[in-house]
């Protein structure tokens, strides 16, 4: 009247060696070494007979039932409380002998005798040594198999004793993680991300699993020295990592790290599209309803701890792209990570929790700070003040690039007002190398002439040795001209003879003037220019004229060196391609001459370009107008209070949107600058994850990067699907610096673990995959060759005193203080069916070897699994 539900199991391992152990195979599997079988159970809340006859008669019928139809499946049936694993079973295997088998564990203290091997074994033996004798002065032949597995503490465990540290990425009031000292080590303390955060290791521990293979024992007394050996002489060892469930999960808020913060700071991008003016959000009383009742500002002593650490000026800092950047970090138009604006974003991330009022109240007091600099003339901190400014960063950085530039050249100009009797220098905004070699815009390009005929109106082209090397006499600023005839001259702002170039009426030696230093741009005044050339026209006239001041200044500056020189000798000078020579070879045969001191023909036969010399030409125009004047005497091209002051209106005036965008790209290049910089030894596929990870964040960013105000939502979620990616490749970074830490003196085992692990995860990460469709456990176990051996060993540190659990250690094998979480041995014995004890003689023929007796024991000193399988004719 009862209900039975029969299952059949069939393993895909063929019978050989290894499998034994494998982690795959059932439980019966394991107990019995059977490979396919029957379990029948009854259909009831426990699932297993508690009746004792009731499981014979049950597995009587199932036995008839298998021989009526020649089956010779093994049919097991579960007895006894779930917890004890227990089974009785038969296997009928023809007409010669049957297999029994009977399963069973003990849950409480087991007995001292059958904690160690020697017990073990003469438990076995007694199976089928039917004798009244002591068993341990007689020899019998038994196979014997053991794996011993040893675990090591949870890395994250502490010791009674220990103060407790708050949560990973908590700080005091919302404040930033780097300011925030422990007072104990973490096991990422050395990791890049440790001054933002404090990560959980993603590896819990490791288990050691040590396998002696099939051997043959004769007394008690072998079992009792193998008990003694160490683990290192196993025949053979593996180890399994025990890695944190979070690796699959999403983090949902449980996982801080760079990834959870630019989640928060892409919804601060998203509110931040409901304001016109940063200060909107400042307020408690403005801005959007849903801020009223979630945004936390951190107390005024959280932020001035943040803008103290934030414009710390940081001696030895590199600026610019690091050699520990990724090569297309670049591509993301951000701030360096070094940079005041990339440290700006991420003290942002942590700032409060990241929303929009507490980025509000930071951004204003950062500009307080900027413009603090400004009025007391003090360096921008982690900004360069020199060299020109890289217009592949975001705006913002350009912007502060600027201001650094002007505070510098301010002061100089303070430094350099000539006091009485001082002999003046040159300004700071005199150039003196003696060729001046100007960056001009990048679209500069786009207003030159399809013939390719215009040139720099700004840079001197670089003369050949022959018509342009430059001696270095006369060096000095003021020379007057030693003939007689010219004595009224004075020649000023001299930088030295170029090469045997002539004034063309004079016949004096040219000379270069020093030059005023090219004004740096930032991106958006380079778009004006061009906007302006656009609107003028695409000719050679509008785009001079632009470049007037700086045309000006150098014409300036050439006829201050040559007093007697005129509008063909400032083309021959600055642009040689717009003096066409009559004739290249008397001209090459008028140098020789000259150089072998012989009569030069004078003049020189040439004329200007047909663009220099058209009518109207703006730059006979310009020289006409230009005053002779040198450089250092000249109204400096760039003037920094001018410039200053539009850096800091801009930074003021800056629109949340706007703003928001720069933090983004920034935020992300700078997170992903940081992760890159850890040591993982160099794993291929992690390498290989981290540039596809800059390459997707340059692709997804560039929605931020036109300046059109124009995200929309699905902009918005593609970043939010970015933020996802970016954990995904943040957690493998996480797991492979750990690995790193714990086997960086084995390189293969590193290497291998990790790529099981990355097989593993990677395809389940971000994917948003729930439990029910991924494998839940990583189960993938590294063989350990002899000489990696002591450094997985290595991670059983001796245990202390305050793990009480460890204060009794009653088995054998112990590897460094550590007794086996588990131990599981296999005990069988072959022999003939004419061996056997039931008597039955074998058919003529019949000499196949079975196994008659096996036994799976497996246990600690707390609980003790045996299972026996006996062959018999009966």
């Amino acid at each position: 009247m009862k209900s039975y539900c029969m299952e059949y199991y069939f393993g895909t391992l063929n019978d050989g060696k290894g499998k034994d152990w494998s982690c795959v195979l059932h439980d019966l599997q394991l107990f019995f070494g059977v490979n396919e079988f029957l379990v029948i159970a009854p259909q009831s809340a426990s699932g297993v007979v508690l009746d004792g006859p009731e499981a014979s008669k049950l597995l009587s019928a199932v036995a008839i039932a298998l021989s009526n139809c020649s089956s010779l499946w093994p049919a097991f049936v579960p007895v006894h409380d779930p917890s004890r694993k227990a089974y009785i079973g038969i296997q009928n295997m023809g007409t010669l002998f049957t297999r029994r088998f009977e399963a069973d564990r003990i849950g409480s203290q087991v007995p001292v005798k059958l904690m160690h091997l020697e017990g073990l074994y003469e438990l076995f033996v007694s199976k089928f040594a039917f004798s009244n004798e002591d068993l341990s002065t007689h020899l019998f032949e038994v196979s014997f198999k053991m794996k011993l597995t040893y675990c090591t503490l949870p890395y994250d465990e502490d010791d009674d004793d220990d103060v407790q540290e708050p949560e990973a990425g908590s700080t005091e009031s919302g404040g930033s993680p780097k300011s925030n000292h422990h007072n104990k080590s973490q096991w990422d303390d050395d990791c890049p991300w440790s001054e933002w955060y404090s990560s959980e290791d993603p590896v819990r521990g490791f288990e050691l699993i040590a396998v002696w293979s099939e051997k043959a024992f004769e007394s008690s007394l072998d079992m009792a020295e193998l008990e003694n050996a160490s683990p290192l002489e196993a025949d053979d060892w593996l180890i399994f990592p025990c890695l944190s469930e979070t690796l699959t999960e999403d983090s949902d808020g449980k996982r801080i790290g760079f990834a959870s913060q630019l989640r928060l700071l892409v919804d601060a991008l998203e509110m931040s599209m409901e304001a016109k003016f940063i200060e909107d959000f400042v307020s408690e009383h403005s801005g959007p309803e849903t801020l009223k009742s979630s945004a936390v500002i951190p107390p005024p002593t959280v932020l001035d701890r943040v803008l103290k650490d934030l414009f710390h000026e940081v001696e030895g800092l590199q600026l610019g792209f690091s050699d520990g950047d990724h090569k297309n970090s670049r591509t993301i138009k951000g701030a360096p990570l070094e940079s005041l604006f990339g440290q700006f974003c991420l003290h942002a991330l942590w700032f409060g929790d990241c929303n929009i009022r507490a980025i509000a109240v930071f951004w204003i007091e950062f500009v307080r700070e900027v413009r603090w600099c400004w009025e007391e003339s003090q360096p921008v901190p982690r900004m360069p003040s020199n060299c020109v400014i890289d217009l592949s960063t975001c705006l913002i950085n350009q912007k502060l690039h600027m201001l650094s530039i002007c505070i510098n050249k301010k002061r100089q100009q303070e430094q350099e007002s000539p006091k009485c009797g001082e002999q003046k220098k040159f300004p700071s905004h005199v150039k003196e190398e003696t060729q001046v070699k100007r960056c001009l815009s990048p679209r500069d390009g786009k207003t030159q002439t399809s013939s390719g005929e215009r040139e720099s109106l700004s840079r001197p082209d670089v003369v050949k040795d022959s018509v342009g090397h430059i001696s270095n006499s006369g060096h000095s600023d003021t020379v007057k001209l030693g003939d007689a005839k010219h004595s009224a001259c004075i020649r000023r702002g001299s930088a030295g003879v170029v090469g045997s170039m002539m004034l063309l009426k004079s016949q004096q030696n040219m000379h270069a003037p020093f030059t005023q230093e090219p004004p740096v741009m930032t991106e958006d005044m380079h778009e004006e220019r061009l906007q302006a050339v656009e609107a003028l026209g695409d000719s050679f006239s509008f785009s001079a004229q632009l470049e007037k001041d700086i045309l000006s200044s150098d014409m300036s500056a050439f006829k201050a060196a040559n007093p007697d020189a005129v509008f063909e000798d400032f083309i021959r000078w600055h642009s040689p391609r717009d003096w066409e020579n009559n004739d290249n070879m008397d001209s090459g045969a008028s140098h020789d001459n000259a150089i072998k001191g012989l009569t030069v023909e004078w003049p020189p036969r040439g004329k200007l370009s047909e663009r220099m010399s058209e009518f109207g030409n703006s730059w006979r125009k310009i020289w006409n107008e230009a005053p002779p004047l040198p450089a250092s005497e000249q109204k400096p091209l760039l003037d920094p209070n001018r410039e200053g002051e539009k850096v800091l209106h801009y930074l003021e005036t800056l629109r949340p949107c706007q703003l928001l965008e720069q933090m983004v790209c920034t935020a992300f290049r700078a997170a992903a600058d940081t992760l890159n910089r850890t040591t993982f030894g160099g794993l291929k596929q992690l390498t290989t994850k981290i540039g596809q990870l800059n390459l997707t964040m340059a692709a997804t960013l560039r929605c931020l990067q036109t300046s059109n105000l124009s995200i929309d939502t699905e902009d918005i979620q593609d970043l939010k699907r970015l933020c996802a990616i970016f954990e995904h490749v943040e957690k493998l970074i996480t797991l492979a610096a750990s690995f790193y830490i714990k086997f960086m003196n084995a390189p293969r085992l590193l290497e291998s673990i990790f790529n099981d692990c990355y097989n593993f995860y990677a395809p389940r990460m971000g994917t948003g995959s729930t439990a029910s469709e991924v494998k839940k456990d990583f189960e993938k176990k590294q063989k350990v060759g002899r000489r990696e051996r002591e450094i997985a060993a290595s991670m059983l540190t001796t245990p202390t005193a305050n793990q009480s659990w460890r204060k009794v250690l009653s088995m054998g094998n112990l590897l460094n203080g550590h007794e086996p979480t588990l131990r599981e041995i296999i005990f069988t014995k072959h022999g003939h069916l004419s061996e056997n004890y039931y008597g039955g003689h074998a058919p003529r023929g019949y000499q196949h070897e079975l196994e008659t007796y096996r036994m799976y024991i497996s246990g600690t000193s707390n609980y003790l699994s045996v299972a026996l399988a006996v062959a018999s004719c009966d």
